[in-house]
């Protein structure tokens, strides 16, 4: 039997950049954008984790601190199964740790308090908001949202957190403001995926004021009940359930209202793949796979996609007149 013992400087074949990316980082920059967010059939060799937890809570960081108790809001019915818990706690999109779905263990190392967002730009009340201090003045609910992910799979996540209306609230938003620039914080060294000099640093996302100010837009300090954990965002992001799920930023660390449209992460890296505004329409196809059904993490089922992600109630009478912007990614 041959036994091959790797030495000190060998990694592993699938850890090594491709040989046309190194070369030539445009078409690095343009392949980021689509693996990011993988065709689904071809996604499917990446949904792995490392480490399969007997309990997904095991190794929250310990400076987490409890959350108060937060009552279920009944008007948000997700007309589906909650996913179990091992699922969202374990399976993650977070590039600013590393691009594949297994990243919630190094995560997991980042510490989470002290945390403050800074909320600045149009307003007439700017601050900097320590996240504990937001929870005892605004006060918490649990939502359960459906999540759509623009890579074909989908999620049912019971969410802690408060209305992002009622953040702006305090701030006071000028008449003028017409965007939220969303801005992910960088926190080095736990974030080892800063080391990737070829992603547009920080992540941004944003949205209008409008989407800002609807009811739907929920600002996650928990998930399941517990503190929100690095890999899903903590300890501090924001959701837009009827929107792919790469519109929604992760552990924000600054919030500012703009007139200027904000240019998003994954927009910078391939916007002719993602828009501005992202809205979920199964009709409307990925350049590179069709969006008509969704898989639900957990049971692999195949379900249809629906418009606005079953939101439309909500959220359709925000894109009135506005028929001539591209809404669905």
């Amino acid at each position: 039997m041959s036994i091959h013992r790797r030495r000190g400087w060998e990694i592993p074949e699938s850890q090594a950049t491709p040989e046309h990316l190194v070369l030539n980082r445009r078409a690095l920059m343009a392949a980021a954008g689509a693996g990011a967010m993988l065709a689904p059939g071809a996604a499917r060799a990446q949904f792995w984790r490392r480490g399969e937890p007997q309990d997904p809570w095991a190794r929250l960081p310990a400076d987490l601190p409890d959350l108060p108790a937060a009552m279920r809001n009944p008007r948000y019915r997700p007309e589906r199964a909650i996913s179990a818990e091992r699922e969202p706690v374990t399976f993650n999109n977070f590039y600013e740790f590393g691009s594949d779905k297994g990243i919630w263990t190094l995560a997991q190392r980042m510490p989470m308090r002290p945390w403050t967002v800074k909320v600045d730009g149009m307003v007439e009340q700017p601050g900097e908001f320590d996240v504990d201090d937001l929870i005892r003045r605004i006060g918490l609910e649990e939502r359960v949202y459906r999540l759509r992910c623009v890579e074909a799979w989908a999620m049912t996540v019971p969410w802690t957190g408060f209305e992002l209306s009622k953040l702006l609230a305090l701030v006071r938003p000028q008449g003028g403001a017409r965007y939220v620039r969303f801005e992910t914080a960088q926190v080095a060294p736990h974030m080892v995926g800063l080391r990737q000099s070829w992603y547009p640093w920080p992540h941004v996302e944003g949205c209008t004021i409008e989407e800002a100010a609807n009811e739907l837009a929920f600002m996650p300090v928990g998930l399941f009940g517990r503190p929100l954990p690095p890999q899903n965002g903590g300890p501090f992001r924001v959701v837009f359930p009827w929107k792919y799920g790469f519109k929604s930023g992760k552990s924000i660390s600054r919030i500012t209202l703009t007139d200027q449209r904000p240019k998003s992460f994954w927009e910078t890296l391939q916007g002719s793949e993602y828009g501005f505004w992202a809205n979920v329409n199964p009709e409307v196809p990925h350049p590179r796979w069709s969006q008509a059904t969704e898989r639900l993490i957990g049971s692999n089922e195949r379900v249809p996609t629906r418009l606005f992600n079953g939101y439309g109630e909500f959220v359709a009478g925000l894109y009135t007149g506005l028929q001539n912007e591209r809404l669905w990614a």
